[in-house]
């Protein structure tokens, strides 16, 4: 995952973040009530990378300069597994005109990098509030054995060009293993797709066949008509991720409540993070990528 997809996951996650408050301000926030929100991942091979913000009420106008806001700074963030900690540092990059984004990440030269089977525990001081937060990398879990394409069974020549990206997985014989998927096509970021994430509830010890619908970001309305699809002629790259538990819970619950969006007979969904007093995850990843090339 591209830090410059992160940060637009991230500030999706404020958005709904506040609505979901909103929704439940009877019970949890007063709706004028501002939240930290917490975005942090490792993945196996790569450094620690955190996203810290404020909420922001769903029924909020903003602007360039609200965005610019949401981000809290001089944060003091330390990641640390077993006998060794490493300290994170503010970065900013430049993504679009005018709006610099903050994320925080050790020194190029720490050589903090995720491993399979380890437990990492994050803890955040602000001038506010101090959070912590544990998370695991599976040393093992759904393996990731072959990908293809299938072209789709529309009889409409204007579909000819679309086509499915289909998985092979192999789901070992213990239970409770839990999954995350991204996709990449020709140049773009990774992007999540709209459902996410999965678990082995029936699979354990099986060979199971799946179609991966295209990732979209989270920022965008579904094009129903063209969500899900690939096209002739891409590159496309899946990244099939092993996740804990709780980082299953917490997009479970978030995807759950992103789909209600909008929909005045639906429940108020709690988002399940991980992170006590603030919204959020902290989500261990261990990553597995295929890649292929569709004819045209």
């Amino acid at each position: 995952m591209s830090i410059r997809s992160q940060f637009i996951i991230g500030i999706s996650l404020c958005l709904i973040a506040g609505f979901s408050c909103e929704r439940n301000a009877d019970i949890q926030l007063k709706a004028s009530q501002q939240s930290l929100v917490v975005e942090g991942i490792i993945e196996s091979g790569k450094s620690p990378q955190i996203i810290l913000t404020h909420s922001l009420p769903f029924a909020t106008s903003y602007d360039t300069s609200v965005l610019q806001d949401l981000f809290i700074h001089h944060a003091q963030i330390t990641v640390s597994t077993q006998n060794r900690q490493v300290t994170l540092i503010e970065k900013e990059i430049d993504t679009l005109p005018g709006i610099l984004l903050y994320y925080y990440e050790p020194e190029e030269n720490q050589h903090f990098k995720g491993i399979a089977g380890m437990t990492y525990q994050l803890q955040i001081q602000t001038e506010q509030k101090k959070l912590e937060a544990t998370t695991t990398i599976p040393r093992r879990g759904f393996v990731l054995d072959s990908i293809w394409w299938e072209p789709t069974l529309s009889e409409d020549k204007k579909d000819s060009n679309k086509v499915f990206l289909m998985a092979k997985i192999f789901d070992p014989p213990q239970k409770k293993d839990y999954a995350r998927y991204f996709t990449k096509r020709n140049n773009e970021p990774f992007f999540s797709g709209r459902v996410s994430v999965a678990e082995d509830a029936i699979s354990n010890g099986k060979f199971f066949d799946i179609r991966i619908p295209r990732g979209v970001p989270k920022t965008l309305d579904i094009d129903s008509e063209d969500y899900g699809y690939f096209y002739r002629g891409d590159t496309v790259t899946l990244k099939f991720c092993n996740i804990d538990e709780k980082t299953y819970h917490y997009w479970h619950t978030w995807e759950y409540a992103r789909s209600n969006q909008g929909n005045p007979f639906s429940s108020p969904t709690k988002v399940e993070g991980n992170i006590p007093g603030a919204l959020g995850y902290w989500g261990g990843y261990q990553v597995q990528t295929k890649k292929i090339i569709i004819p045209k």
